[in-house]
């Protein structure tokens, strides 16, 4: 587990004076939620928030409801007067609930917080499509769920409780906030108490379903405008970018680790080993035609590659090297009913499925 430093400070360097920025606290959790919700990309960039002060069926309020571009719902608690337990133990009692909503539940929750709280009435399919970029099916909404706990600071003893409970699989983490003011401007700081990507990985593979990890690396390859499995396929890459959340998994890979790759919608494409680890696509090269070597922004007539992001570290496309041991294209993909399929750029599933896919996919392609 990654624990992450929840102590911090912001210092105001102008040529030789070095001054602390005054911590402050905001007027009311109630801002702080208004804030959130406005700007939910303080929380996550990849969270879509659709639903605040959620009633559920034991006359209790789930503060924030998001969905992320997997169809996973996150409780979003503020720790507001709760003790540091009350909190805990509150968005475990939440996401028992949770677990249990429908689509058309989650859907009903969307409407009537949009009715409360905004002009256009958008539906959840449409605000999905508009924030990702991708169709919301109904078979992945509320596949899985995080919990998600808002705080300024916890007692040791509540975080142990939280690390015992990330390390046994269940897909909770902590936000801690700290607030400075200068100038009558406020700022806000945020840092996570464990790796968000542990908590995303714990969501996907559902306790419910486990099994201990194949050692096979899932890939979702996004073939759109940024991206070409064309391309993918004769130079031997896979990439992400466009978000942190879309990029960062890839450096998950090391060289000689084995991958599935997976198209959404269209099926499995190839399974390969690293070759390299990952790099912004313009520090990656690639045999040319004329023995040339050149970057996939020079070679490539079919995407873009998120090129407007070259001089941005966070948003630009990255890189990794693959030696294809199969892989078609995607006339001839494997696509079955029962596959594993996941939003994640890679992932490291523990589901039953996903022994299933792999396994069936060696048949398939003869790959021991």
């Amino acid at each position: 587990m990654s624990i992450l430093a929840i102590k911090h400070g912001i210092w105001k360097v102008a040529g030789e004076e070095v001054r602390q920025v005054k911590q402050v606290t905001l007027d009311s959790e109630f801002e702080l939620e208004e804030i959130i919700q406005s700007n939910p990309a303080i929380l996550q960039d990849n969270w879509l928030i659709i639903g605040r002060q959620v009633m559920t069926v034991y006359n209790t309020y789930i503060d924030l409801l998001a969905i992320d571009n997997n169809g996973s719902i996150i409780i979003i608690e503020l720790k507001k007067h709760k003790t540091n337990r009350e909190v805990v133990a509150q968005g475990l009692d939440y996401a028992s609930w949770v677990k249990t909503l429908s689509p058309s539940q989650i859907s009903t929750i969307y409407d009537d917080y949009v009715s409360r709280y905004y002009e256009n009435q958008n539906t959840l399919e449409e605000e999905y499509y508009e924030k990702f970029r991708i169709q919301l099916e109904e078979e992945s909404i509320n596949n899985s769920h995080q919990i998600v706990i808002v705080a300024s600071e916890m007692d040791s003893s509540t975080e142990r409780i939280v690390e015992y409970l990330s390390d046994s699989l269940i897909p909770i983490n902590v936000i801690f906030f700290t607030v400075f003011e200068e100038n009558s401007t406020k700022f806000i700081s945020r840092a996570w108490m464990i790796d968000p990507q542990e908590t995303l990985e714990n969501a996907t593979n559902s306790v419910r379903d486990k099994e201990p990890w194949n050692g096979e690396y899932y890939v979702s390859f996004g073939d759109e405008n940024n991206r070409s499995w064309i391309d993918a396929l004769k130079y031997g890459f896979i990439s992400g970018g466009g978000g942190e959340w879309y990029s960062r998994t890839l450096n998950q890979l090391s060289v000689g680790d084995r991958v599935w790759v997976n198209i959404p919608k269209v099926g499995y494409v190839g399974v390969g080993t690293v070759a390299d680890t990952a790099k912004k696509a313009d520090e990656v090269f690639f045999n040319d035609i004329d023995g040339e070597k050149k970057s996939i922004y020079k070679l490539s007539k079919n995407a873009k590659y998120h090129e407007e992001y070259l001089e941005d570290g966070i948003n630009a496309e990255y890189i990794v090297k693959v030696n294809w041991l199969k892989a078609m294209t995607e006339n001839n993909a494997a696509s079955e009913i029962g596959f594993f399929g996941n939003q994640n750029t890679v992932c490291k599933p523990r589901a039953s499925k996903w022994v299933h896919t792999v396994n069936r996919l060696k048949e398939i392609w003869q790959i021991k």
